[in-house]
């Protein structure tokens, strides 16, 4: 993907090759840079959100919540190189935050949820914070090494986070 090797300002016209199109048909889509940002941030979201469900069909309960928080580091990584540009809009840019923080939490609720019914994890687990957790080791994003730190994490989470049997 042209912004996670380029950052925001990536060129369009790069991006245009990548997806094999023309830049009219990029800039009939997306007449700013802006309004394709949002679409490249809103999918990211979206395919974390969906992740999460089609985990829970074919994944065990722990499983599907690890799986889904290696997404999540790694979504975490796109908002970085996105979030700039995005606060810079004149529009409302909080909509988009807003929206994508509600199908977030939608996600990790669904799937802690199922761990706990299942009796893997304890009982008392705000599933907010598994993903404090892990946007505090990205907030040291310019550590190099902040991303293999934050999947490490994820695994220290879910062993803290497991029911003693």
């Amino acid at each position: 993907m042209a912004f996670t090797r380029s950052g925001a300002n990536a060129s369009l016209d790069d991006i245009a090759k990548e997806a094999r199109v023309g830049p009219g048909t990029l800039y009939r889509h997306f007449p700013t840079r802006e309004e394709l940002l949002q679409a490249v941030y809103r999918s990211e979201i979206e395919k974390l959100a969906a992740a999460g469900r089609k985990f829970t069909q074919s994944m065990s309960p722990m499983e599907a919540l690890r799986a889904w928080l290696l997404l999540f580091v790694d979504a975490i990584e796109t908002k970085q190189i996105i979030a700039p540009a995005l606060n810079t809009l004149i529009g409302d840019h909080k909509k988009v935050f807003a929206s994508s923080y509600a199908k977030i939490q939608e996600a990790i609720d669904a799937l802690v949820k199922r761990a706990i019914k299942s009796g893997d994890i304890r009982k008392d687990l705000n599933p907010m914070d598994l993903l404090r957790a892990l946007v505090g080791v990205a907030n040291m994003s310019t550590s190099p090494d902040w991303r293999q730190s934050a999947r490490r994490l994820v695994d220290i989470l879910i062993t803290g986070s497991q029911v003693n049997k």
